[in-house]
């Protein structure tokens, strides 16, 4: 590997020119600069960022750690958080944390040791419990997706609550009488999501059944094997509302495996308006989260953390959007 004192001696100067130059700090004539600039094209020298960071106490890289990159949501917030970064001159660090403790505890210790611009972060429900000690890392942090309570950091979250009572009502509304959920469980999300359910329920006057609601992982496979469990019980679900698109795709194969009409014989709905639940006959009722908004506030929240650590701590929530398509209109 080519080190910077290799550049020096081909280039005929210090190594405190070469990393002059490097920063493109000023001082150094434009002979000298052109130079070291061709010597470092000509032996492939990167610098150590790492230790230049480290020397510097600075960096132009921040972390994102999601809870499941599988999930288009998080796509979508990757996509804006990269976006935004790349416009203030940042890289990007991405990290799937699985709703793991271990693994979050995990990451977040390596974006110390790189000595990271910022982070931002989806935690876990472990992480939300204890958030003063992640907050001990020193490291400028933006929280989204899940909201976190008496502890100064910016937040920025979905009316998760309010955006399932809007879904589970419209259900209501239009006569559906057995009204099952999927919730990711071990997830605030889920938990909110599923209480939003229940109060639509509750403000109804219809009488929630444990027997409908199912707690499982986030994920397609999931989402299909629970409503199997579902549509085998002997008085099974006319409606269906699933806490992410990732469970709505496992639902809807389950479904169609089953022959089952959408929505004469059960409605579908679920949060995550994807291109997919727009694409397939018939198209889903969905709540739209703003995914891309999501990201890109929380990026210009943590270059601004960054750039003042002592400004005051902001909570921001979006809200959810009930987009009412052919998947739950059957009944008048």
């Amino acid at each position: 590997m080519t080190k910077i004192k290799d550049v020096a001696l081909a280039a005929g100067v210090s190594t405190a020119t070469v990393s002059r130059v490097i920063a493109n700090k000023p001082h150094v004539r434009e002979e000298i600069r052109q130079r070291v600039l061709a010597v470092v094209d000509q032996l492939g020298y990167r610098p150590n960022l790492v230790a230049r960071n480290l020397r510097e106490q600075k960096s132009k890289i921040i972390g994102l750690i999601v809870s499941d990159i599988q999930n288009p949501f998080f796509r979508y917030i990757s996509r804006s958080v990269e976006d935004v970064a790349h416009k203030n001159g940042f890289s990007v660090i991405l990290c799937n944390n699985d709703e793991d403790p271990l693994k979050e505890k995990m990451y977040l210790q390596l974006m110390q040791d790189q000595n990271i611009a910022g982070i931002i972060l989806s935690p876990t429900r472990q992480a939300v419990s204890k958030f003063e000690t992640i907050l001990k890392l020193n490291i400028p942090m933006v929280v989204i997706d899940r909201r976190i309570h008496n502890v100064e950091v910016d937040n920025i979250c979905i009316d998760n609550v309010s955006s399932s009572f809007k879904v589970t009502q419209h259900l209501v509304e239009k006569g559906y009488q057995r009204i099952g959920g999927i919730f990711g469980k071990d997830s605030i999300t889920g938990q909110e999501r599923y209480e939003g359910y229940l109060n639509a329920l509750k403000d109804s006057g219809m009488k929630s059944h444990s027997e409908l609601v199912k707690f499982v992982a986030p994920r397609e496979e999931t989402g299909y094997q629970a409503t199997l469990k579902l549509l085998q019980l002997a008085n099974k679900p006319d409606a269906l509302f699933t806490s992410n698109s990732l469970l709505a795709a496992g639902a809807l194969r389950a479904i169609q495996e089953k022959k089952l009409a959408i929505p004469e014989q059960i409605a579908l709905t679920t949060f995550d308006d994807t291109s997919w639940a727009r694409l397939v006959t018939p198209p889903l009722t969905v709540i739209d989260q703003p995914a891309y908004e999501i990201g890109q506030t929380a990026t210009e929240l943590l270059m601004q953390r960054i750039d003042d650590p002592s400004r005051s701590t902001r909570e921001i929530t979006l809200n959810g959007k009930l987009i009412i398509r052919q998947s739950s209109t059957f009944h008048s």
